[in-house]
């Protein structure tokens, strides 16, 4: 680990998962135009994000973070944003009101155009090439060309975020997001399920104690949080050469510091979690909260060691440990990281990332997940921390607005045979729209369940 750190310190150690581009020079003239555009987020904006997850670190509020596996430029369109940011509204609304909670609301979206890999090639009938590695690094299609690192994506990717972010925050403070439009908000293919009759009810009785409150002369202009919200954009800091050149240096709040202003916050990934590597050598040194994904292989001691590296000053809500487990190792694997975090008083948020752990292949070639396993990890992930005495905060979900049938069951009954009728995602499959409010139910009935139980560790017992 280097001890003086820079925007381009990361450089001098292993960077894993980093594409080989052939023309250095193409490269560093598309980072310099980069450098040179303006800034996707601010520094004020971030700083108040990290406020409001403080919040989360002391169990006062819930972290929601969901969108897309990967971003891709194909299905860029004001729709699909619109659908998302839509399924992300409803979700906090049952998790608010349901689990009577402050939610922070986070996309992974703007920016989540890159994907970590398990191998840097793949073979189709005895050719081998490039594996993709989303949009932002080369394209999809199996031939030399659309494999090949292009780092003119760089800039496409900057200007699609640029338009999303744009469009998330005009739907966040112009009214999209009042309350009041509830009712409003389209449910369309999920119309008939048990999700969509729950959220109609649950609609009905945010109404009547709107209707209460304005009676009594509160309402949207008295307090503007029940017309308008603050969203927050994420993805996962794989990418360097991108970060590097959207790396700027506060010169407006009195903070100053350094800030990756591609995104609010960016995490980590399992396979890049080196601490000795190169991303955690960069994310050290911005001022953005930050999420450090652990799967099952994250031992105790190396986990102690990355958040010394990452939050040194164990300020609250800096980092966010996004565990993923799988929902057959939760309750082995997540407690040695909790209790060894307690001993040493670190301030953490945990968050339960229940997608990559429960990733399967279908009988017909799809990669799915199966819900009751998503169901499965998230109740093992809630249990192990009421037997611990911490807090469960926070939901890190791949999802999506379209109405998409990538992962198996759920209210709709997806079966294998109904995979392939609309499977989209360009990497991971993704939770639709009805599946992620059956999750936000399910977890605000835990939330709510939480706030009356006494811990104990015969609960992660008894669950077992």
């Amino acid at each position: 680990m280097a001890t003086q750190w820079t925007p381009a310190s990361w450089r001098e150690l292993t960077a894993k998962q980093m594409p080989d581009y052939a023309d250095p020079a193409a490269l560093g003239a598309v980072l310099d135009k980069l450098h040179s555009f303006p800034p996707l987020v601010f520094a004020g904006e971030v700083n108040e994000m990290c406020r409001r997850l403080a919040q989360v670190a002391e169990g006062q509020a819930f972290l929601l973070q969901g969108g897309d596996c990967a971003e891709s430029f194909a299905e860029f369109h004001p729709d699909n944003i619109r659908d998302t940011f839509r399924v992300l509204m409803q979700m906090a609304v049952v998790l608010t009101f349901g689990g009577s909670v402050p939610v922070i609301k986070v996309g992974r979206m703007a920016g989540q155009f890159a994907k970590p890999r398990s191998s840097p090639t793949e073979e189709i009938d005895g050719q081998e090439l490039p594996i993709y590695r989303g949009d932002i690094v080369n394209g999809i299609d199996f031939d030399e060309v659309s494999r090949r690192p292009d780092p003119s994506r760089l800039l496409t990717a900057y200007s699609q975020a640029a338009a999303t972010l744009n469009l998330l925050r005009a739907f966040a403070q112009g009214g999209y997001a009042d309350l009041h439009k509830v009712h409003r908000w389209n449910l369309s293919f999920i119309e008939g399920t048990e999700a969509a009759a729950r959220y109609r009810e649950l609609c009905d009785r945010i109404t009547e104690a709107l209707d209460f409150m304005g009676a009594c002369g509160i309402d949207g202009d008295s307090v503007p949080e029940m017309r308008q919200t603050d969203f927050y954009t994420s993805h996962e800091a794989l990418l360097l050469h991108y970060e590097q050149a959207m790396t700027r240096q506060d010169t407006i709040t009195r903070i100053g510091g350094w800030y990756d202003t591609a995104a609010h916050m960016v995490w980590v990934g399992d396979r890049t979690r080196q601490p000795d590597g190169a991303h955690v050598e960069y994310c050290r040194g911005i001022n953005n909260p930050l999420g450090l994904k652990a799967g099952p292989s994250l031992d105790p001691d190396e986990l102690l060691t990355l958040i010394d590296t990452l939050n040194p000053d164990n300020e609250p809500g800096r980092l966010t440990l996004i565990c993923r487990m799988g929902a057959d190792q939760v309750l082995e694997k997540l407690p040695p990281l909790i209790r060894a975090v307690q001993r040493e008083g670190h301030k953490v948020i945990w968050s339960c990332d229940p997608m990559h752990g429960n990733t399967i292949k279908s009988s017909t070639g799809y990669k799915t997940r199966p819900f009751d396993r998503i169901l499965a990890e998230v109740r093992g992930f809630f249990a192990v921390h009421q037997g611990e005495g911490s807090h469960p905060g926070g939901i890190h979900v791949e999802m999506t607005g379209r109405d998409v049938t990538e992962c198996l069951g759920g209210a709709q009954l997806i079966d294998e045979g109904q995979l392939a009728s609309r499977y989209h995602t360009h990497c991971d499959p993704r939770l639709n729209a009805s599946q992620s409010l059956e999750l936000a139910f399910l977890i605000a009935e835990m939330l709510k369940k939480q706030r009356q139980a006494v811990p104990t560790p015969a609960t992660v017992e008894a669950i077992r």
